[in-house]
């Protein structure tokens, strides 16, 4: 069960330096960032497929979600999603539901 406060910390906007930006490949930065959970949420929908299965398969966003974030609940469901090897949409519809339920959850214990 989370605490109020692991929610609000989760919860955080970040600054820019720790904020999450989606590449296509090393060095082809799609343009867009996210700083906090509620920004990633949203950004998954936006963002390039291709985009989704470079981060997903090399870790960074499990990285960035338990290192940075802070949230291992939701980096091992991360992992898990990167054992099932979905790709293209299968693999953004997916990351969205599994991100947006640990969002709306967060949400609710945060405030």
């Amino acid at each position: 069960m989370m605490t109020f406060k692991s929610s609000q910390r989760i919860l955080r906007k970040l600054p820019r330096e720790n904020a999450f930006y989606f590449f296509t490949s090393i060095g082809n930065y799609t343009g867009i960032s996210a700083d906090s959970l509620e920004e990633f949420t949203k950004k998954i929908l936006e963002v390039n497929t291709k985009s989704l299965e470079f981060h997903l398969y090399r870790g960074d966003f499990q990285k960035w979600i338990d290192g940075t974030l802070e949230d291992k609940a939701l980096s091992e469901e991360v992992k898990k999603l990167q054992q099932s090897k979905p790709l293209g949409n299968e693999l953004r519809d997916n990351l969205y539901l599994i991100v947006s339920k640990h969002y709306e959850k967060l949400k609710k214990s945060a405030f």
